[in-house]
């Protein structure tokens, strides 16, 4: 159960809460797609609709790590895994998500500047993002969650801190595997992994890179993203370690993305810890130098964010993938 003092921040940040720990929010983009004001990355990139994508989280106060460029309300989180909550079933998240989206989505009919039809279309979203906030990983029917998502013929992206390797093998095992899977890899050592995750998970960079060797195994379309903080994680020597790193998990596509001081990462980083575009596309630039056999596929600059992978015409998903 989240506590009544979370659950007033995050309504004011425009969470839905579903059940017991679970969570929705209408993404910037899926609202910039209504009123016909532009798209997400992701849609540029892999073909889904930002109109039609369900942004939540099975899990959006339970996570192992408390990253200093995390926007999320991470001071408030409640614990490092799940054993003390009333799990709720995927069914029962599913539904009160897509309710809850509705009802958020309701105030747009009265915005003239509102795509009616694309409004109409998004009531049913087809596109799950399991990344909203916390460790979705730590959510243990999982499994059964993007069973019943691809049930319903909706693609998923999952986002991971990487933390838990047994769980993607896991999911590999039940078949049970997203559509795109995410690790988030923004440091090069242990050390620096330290200072910037601040995890209480026992033996997480050990974790981490146990993930990055099984990635390439799992036999899905496979994403590293990298948030690029300038001074913190920009430097010739980063550039070898995310080579390296990026080499033992040879994942389909990577995506270099600048960070961007919003919500509670504020306090902790400022408007200076953002790179500009350019440095983005230099640095993705300086990646590829060390790491032959991928190149650069697309650019989103508005997001400031460079997609490095070795094969173009995989980058949008096909029905089959789903």
């Amino acid at each position: 159960m989240i506590p009544k003092k979370i659950i007033s921040i995050l309504q004011k940040q425009h969470y839905s809460i579903v059940g017991d720990h679970s969570a929705v929010q209408i993404c910037r983009w899926t609202k910039k797609s209504l009123l016909n004001e532009g798209s997400c990355y992701k849609q540029k990139f892999y073909g889904i609709k930002s109109s039609k994508c369900c942004q939540m989280s099975p899990s959006v106060m339970w996570c192992q790590n408390s990253c200093v460029h995390c926007w999320r309300a991470i001071e408030n989180t409640i614990d490092k895994d799940m054993k003390k909550v009333k799990i709720n079933g995927p069914k029962e998240i599913i539904e009160g998500c897509i309710l809850a989206q509705r009802k958020q989505l309701s105030g747009f009919k009265g915005n003239e500047k509102t795509n009616l039809e694309k409004l109409k279309d998004a009531q049913d979203p087809d596109q799950f993002a399991i990344s909203l906030s916390g460790e979705p990983t730590l959510y243990p029917k999982l499994d059964k969650l993007i069973k019943e998502l691809r049930g319903r013929k909706c693609s998923t992206f999952l986002v991971t801190n990487g933390l838990l390797p047994e769980k993607l093998l896991e999911l590999k095992k039940k078949k049970a595997l997203p559509t795109q899977l995410y690790v988030s890899l923004n440091t090069t050592n242990e050390k620096d992994y330290n200072k910037w995750h601040r995890s209480k998970q026992k033996n997480a960079w050990e974790k981490l890179n146990k993930t990055l060797e099984v990635l390439s195994k799992l036999g899905t379309r496979t994403v590293i993203r990298i948030t690029l903080v300038r001074d913190l994680n920009m430097s010739e020597e980063d550039a070898k370690g995310f080579a390296k790193l990026i080499k033992k998990a040879d994942p389909m596509f990577i995506e270099v993305k600048g960070f961007m001081s919003v919500g509670y990462a504020r306090k902790r980083l400022g408007y200076d810890k953002m790179p500009n575009y350019k440095e983005v596309k230099d640095f993705s630039k300086k990646i590829l130098s060390y790491i032959k056999d991928y190149k650069k596929l697309d650019e989103h600059e508005f997001s400031r964010v460079v997609l490095l992978g070795k094969d173009k015409s995989r980058m949008k998903i096909k029905k089959g993938e789903i």
